[in-house]
């Protein structure tokens, strides 16, 4: 009687236990898969040549106009005497802020942050041309399209080469690798990596922003507030 009662334990334990792992694992793939991505930019200053190839591949992919630019890269004044000065270039571009100042100010809802890739976008039907977010933005990249007349921005390619599974088109063009771009919410990605094993800074963040867009710093000169 009482090896019975063992046996009957030990096999009641057994399902428990295969019922309890199974569980486990299909809980551990559920989180896994409902895990929302976090999606970050690194510009490398120390790298980046100001080649401009960046902004000419943002151009051509998401065929911005000639007139307006989704980013820039500002050159600073030479450091250095001729023959050997050096340069310090810094991306401006949309931060894709995780608190966005712009889109809390839309009127109508047009001004977004994708809640699976935390991308700032712009509906453009919804868009009616208020400037709001243009106005509010603090770091001055939003503009109006001039053939569309909504809202735009960089949005990280969200609806052209990450939509095809690639890279952004600045990414891709990079000469130099520059700019590295990922899943933050990842810990095993590279720009999650690099955020942790570089010295890196974002600019204006004592407003709240919480920007995505990092800078690992030129040594020669002072990281832009």
């Amino acid at each position: 009687m009482t090896t019975c009662s063992r046996r009957n334990f030990v096999s009641g334990m057994g399902a428990v236990i295969l019922m309890t792992g199974t569980s486990l694992t299909s809980l551990a793939k559920e989180n896994k898969a409902d895990k929302t991505k976090r999606y970050a930019m690194v510009h490398d200053e120390t790298a980046c040549i100001g080649c401009t190839a960046c902004m000419d591949a943002c151009r051509d992919v998401n065929q911005v106009p000639q007139g307006v630019s989704r980013l820039e890269i500002l050159r600073s004044e030479p450091y250095g005497e001729f023959p050997n000065q050096e340069y310090e270039f810094f991306r401006q571009s949309c931060q894709h802020c995780t608190n966005a100042p712009c889109v809390a100010v839309c009127p109508t809802g047009a001004s977004f942050i994708d809640k699976d890739t935390g991308i700032v976008d712009v509906h453009k039907d919804l868009c009616v041309g208020c400037q709001y977010c243009i106005a509010v933005c603090p770091y001055r990249v939003r503009f109006i399209h001039p053939v569309h007349k909504t809202a735009d921005k960089c949005n990280f390619c969200r609806d052209t080469n990450l939509a095809n599974g690639k890279q952004p088109a600045c990414v891709e063009a990079c000469p130099t690798k520059a700019l590295t771009f990922g899943d933050m919410n990842d810990p095993t990605s590279e720009v999650a990596r690099k955020v942790k094993e570089k010295p890196v800074y974002r600019t204006k963040v004592e407003l709240g922003t919480q920007p995505n867009l990092y800078h690992i710093p030129f040594q020669h000169g002072e990281p832009r507030r």
